[in-house]
């Protein structure tokens, strides 16, 4: 039997990609990025599919935090000071909070869930996270574009049995890399 990395990706890449930017993305884009250089998955769809998993994941994450955000707060009782610095960003500067949170470090999760316990009003949410997932599948995936420049010549001069054996490699990392996230994930809410 022959497994054809290259012909899984290009059939459930972007599907794929968009569950991966769900949880985790920058990760995801970047890879989606490098496929994208490589030719495996058009550039417009991996843009699109990252744009579409970062959507999803923060309206989730934000209404999440509406319903159950106070009582998920206040188990993070040694950064109470983070989350009431982020509060008053939000109050201070909502569009921007809103937009950037998913570039800043710590708050790619936590984030949208303390914009939820904030009196942003959903639909303003949902327009500042289309815009910020935008600029950030935008940037993301075209560093993992330009990156699929450099990484690419070393690929071609790999046997092509060795290159199907490091998409494997890779696709078997993000599997692992997800699993880890999500079980994070159920700790803390558990926790």
């Amino acid at each position: 039997m022959h497994l054809d990395i290259n012909g899984l990706i290009t059939q459930y890449g972007y599907l794929a990609l968009m569950i991966g930017c769900i949880a985790e993305g920058e990760t995801f884009t970047l890879l989606g990025g490098v496929a994208a250089h490589e030719g495996l998955l058009h550039y417009g769809g991996v843009v699109l599919a990252a744009m579409a998993g970062g959507i999803i994941g923060d309206q989730l994450l934000f209404w999440l935090g509406r319903r159950y955000g106070t009582r998920i707060l206040r188990r993070f009782s040694k950064h109470q000071a983070t989350i009431g610095k982020a509060k008053r960003l939000i109050q201070k500067h909502p569009s921007l909070f809103v937009i950037g949170v998913r570039f800043m470090y710590g708050f790619r999760l936590i984030g949208p869930i303390i914009i939820g316990t904030s009196r942003l009003k959903p639909l303003r949410f949902f327009v500042l996270n289309v815009i910020g997932a935008a600029l950030w599948a935008l940037i993301f995936v075209t560093l993992g574009y330009f990156a699929g420049e450099i990484i690419a010549p070393w690929l071609h001069k790999l046997d092509q049995h060795l290159k199907h054996l490091v998409w494997l490699a890779a696709a078997i990392v993000t599997g692992i890399v997800l699993r880890y996230l999500i079980r994070r994930w159920n700790h803390r809410r558990a926790g």
